[in-house]
């Protein structure tokens, strides 16, 4: 087989990628590069005016989105946005379940409703899209990829985050349980798992939202000097991996978690 050039192993034009929690943070930075590489971009948020803002932004530097309004909690709507996607594009080729929520509550006073709130958005959201955007990959018989965003607490807890970590970890296992159904249908299915990145999500969490939330002992400069790279992440940082999972350099990877946190694990 002839070797592709690298200019055609990232070159993702007449594919469409569909991006849960698109409008900011890591959903933006990974729809700006999956744009940025050709991909025709679908943009699923609550936020529906951060969205269109986003996809204007994209077709302002000459390439292809749009916003539609979803919450993934609510499956019974994901139908119609895959039929608007596939209406406005042509094909689905690749879902990135982006979105998650990550409320801090500590184990001893986390509710039953926060608890399905974050389960609901964070697990139950990604698998269904997964299997719904499966069905219309199988269908159109072009394969396809799913990348699904977890997180280093997945793998390791953070106090007061014991519902989100859970959730977290739930997506591993999930993608692994997907990668080994639809890999004999050339749809691939990777995590990445992202440590502290500055988003505006993160960067609204203030010393009172914590306080509130009974967290007083939060320290993030003591974070920060557990990651070897010496800095915070960038949702650029998570973009670039998103782009080569989306690409034919991850031709031959399935049920892989890459981690993307400056090296914080290690420590």
């Amino acid at each position: 087989m002839e070797q592709q050039s690298i200019a055609s192993l990232f070159d993702l034009h007449g594919k469409t990628a569909l991006v849960t929690g698109g409008a900011l943070g890591i959903g933006q930075a990974i729809a700006r590069r999956l744009a940025e590489a050709g991909a025709a971009i679908m943009l699923v948020d609550i936020n529906l005016a951060a969205a269109q803002a986003t996809a204007q932004e994209i077709k302002a530097r000459s390439g292809q989105a749009e916003a539609i309004y979803g919450n993934v909690s609510e499956i019974e709507t994901i139908d119609g946005i895959l039929h608007t996607t596939l209406k406005t594009f042509g094909s689905l080729d690749i879902l990135v379940n982006n979105v998650g929520i990550y409320p801090f509550s500590s184990a001893l006073e986390t509710t039953e409703a926060t608890w399905d709130q974050v389960f609901d958005i964070n697990l139950k959201g990604t698998f269904f899209y997964a299997q719904k955007a499966a069905r219309h990959m199988l269908q159109a018989g072009h394969g396809g990829r799913i990348i699904n965003i977890s997180s280093i607490d997945g793998l390791t807890p953070t106090r007061y985050l014991s519902h989100y970590g859970a959730s977290k970890s739930g997506i591993i296992a999930l993608t692994k349980a997907l990668a080994l159904e639809l890999g004999p249908h050339n749809i691939t299915v990777n995590t990445i798992a992202p440590g502290e990145i500055v988003t505006p999500g993160t960067s609204s969490v203030s010393t009172a939202t914590l306080e509130t939330a009974g967290v007083t002992d939060m320290n993030s400069n003591a974070f920060l000097q557990q990651i070897p790279l010496g800095r915070l992440g960038e949702p650029d940082d998570i973009a670039k991996v998103a782009l080569f999972l989306a690409s034919s350099a991850a031709d031959y990877m399935t049920g892989s978690l890459l981690l993307v946190d400056g090296g914080y694990l290690l420590t």
